[in-house]
């Protein structure tokens, strides 16, 4: 009768060993899930600010550029008006 309590008790400590290992496991893999979808956000944000980064250096870029062309075109207004008065 003894060795009969001492078997399930047993039984039920390798039960609830069990049960613990099995919510160890689970709760490992539910923190795994979680940092890759962090992960993955974190670098969807990155991708996001370099992608803004860029567009602000194109936009830089074209200002720079209009810049430029205006100061271009302005000189070149004005070369119509140098030959003719030019003297030899």
């Amino acid at each position: 009768m003894l060795k009969l309590i001492n078997t399930k008790i047993l039984l039920a400590i390798l039960a609830v060993l069990a049960a613990i290992g099995a919510a160890v496991a689970y709760q490992r893999h539910e923190t795994e899930k979680a940092a890759a979808a962090a992960a993955k956000a974190a670098a969807i944000l990155q991708q996001q600010k370099d992608a803004e980064e860029q567009r602000k250096r194109d936009e830089a870029f074209r200002q720079q550029v209009e810049a430029d062309k205006k100061r271009h075109n302005s000189a070149a207004a004005h070369e119509g008006k140098t030959w003719q008065k030019y003297i030899p």
